[in-house]
This record gives structure tokens, C-alpha cells and sequence, in this order.
């Protein structure tokens, strides 16, 4: 006899590890797709990076949790249009044992590509990390922005 899941397990999608629960039993009403290609053996699994993004008069901010993650293992890319965090949250006491209830942080590989609502100077965006939290300010650019030339 098969236990039914809590409010949580059916919320988070997550299952108890003592739960006799298979968790690939899906509801009926729900279709998965197949895959053409095995993605997993192209691209190694990799979690999605919660963000916040929110924008000043002057500097889109992005902000993200990157606790468990060396400063030197997260991998930022911008463009313009666009910015890419990437990274790798590893952990030295990971256990995989039977004595686990709940197993929902994420370690391993992550990333999160963002298209940026405007335009932003790449060279002056500047990144932080304090406390486990990353700060990355990018200034908008100043399409209106004038210089006068002098002939030489």
C-alpha cells in the first residue's frame, strides 16, 4: 500500500527518502515527452540558478544565492543583451545514505542565462560575492550620451 504524498512532497515535487514512493510514478494526466537525442549523455545534469533582477535609474542589478561556491569556480559572461552565471556548488559532507529524510539543496553544476530588459556598458559592470550572496552591477547604456571631437 503506497503512502500519499504530503502538501509539500506534492508542491515541491520532492519525496521522502524513506518513502516506498517511486519517484519516477508520475499521475496519469501527465505526459512526459521523448527525448530524440539522450541529452543526458551530451550535457551533464545542471541545476537553474534562482536570481533576483531588478533595475535602478542608472545600473541593472542581479542578484543570487551562490553559498557552497568558490569565488573562483563562478563563471560570469555579459553581453550587452545578456548575462550568464555559471558555477558549481560542491559540498565535502554529502551523504547519500539511508539516514537522509529530505535531500532539496542543490550541489553540482549550475547556470542561469538572463536577457537583460536594456542595453548595458560591459566593461564597467563590476560582480561581488559577500556572505554567499552575488551582486552583479551592470550600468545601462547611455544611448544619448554625446562628446564633442576636436580636428586635429
Amino acid at each position: 500500500m503506497s503512502r500519499k504524498k504530503s502538501f509539500f512532497e506534492r508542491l515541491t515535487g520532492s519525496i521522502r527518502m524513506d518513502s516506498d514512493l517511486d519517484p519516477l510514478d508520475l499521475d496519469d494526466d501527465v505526459i512526459e515527452p521523448k527525448a530524440l537525442v539522450d541529452d543526458d549523455a551530451m550535457f551533464p545534469e545542471e541545476g537553474e540558478l534562482a536570481v533576483d533582477v531588478y533595475e535602478t535609474s542608472d545600473a541593472i542589478i542581479v542578484q543570487a544565492m551562490t553559498a557552497g561556491t568558490r569565488k573562483n569556480d563562478l563563471d560570469i559572461t555579459i553581453t550587452r543583451e545578456s548575462i550568464t552565471i555559471r558555477g558549481e556548488r560542491q559540498s565535502e559532507n554529502r551523504t547519500h545514505d539511508s539516514n537522509s529524510i529530505y535531500q532539496e539543496l542543490y550541489w553540482g553544476a549550475f547556470s542561469r542565462t538572463i536577457q537583460l530588459p536594456e542595453e548595458v556598458e560591459v566593461e564597467a559592470a563590476m560582480a561581488k560575492e559577500e556572505h554567499g550572496l552575488l551582486t552583479v552591477r551592470l550600468p545601462k547604456l547611455d544611448k544619448y550620451k554625446q562628446a564633442k571631437l576636436k580636428v586635429a
